[in-house]
């Protein structure tokens, strides 16, 4: 059975133009990773510790907006249930 085309080093050597596409599609699977691993770690809605209870009054007072150039949102009350 022959093998594909650009899979092997050797052939890989013969068809040049196929390594921009290795790189790239290398890239966006590192990007998807890291991204993924991202929002595993730094996100607030995720909790890796079981352990007591799941509370809303830790980011009660903390903002993520990504763009808001005119509203203080330091003054504005969360719209967070109070358990």
């Amino acid at each position: 059975m022959p093998e594909l085309q650009g899979t092997s080093l050797q052939s890989l050597k013969k068809h040049k133009a196929l390594i921009p596409l290795y790189v790239c599609v290398g890239a966006g699977c590192l990007g998807a990773l890291f991204y993924s691993l991202r929002l595993a770690t730094r996100n607030p809605d995720v909790q890796w510790n079981r352990t007591g209870e799941i509370s809303n009054e830790e980011f009660r007072t903390k903002q993520y907006k990504f763009y808001s150039p005119r509203v203080d949102y330091s003054k504005l009350e969360s719209p967070a249930p109070k358990y």
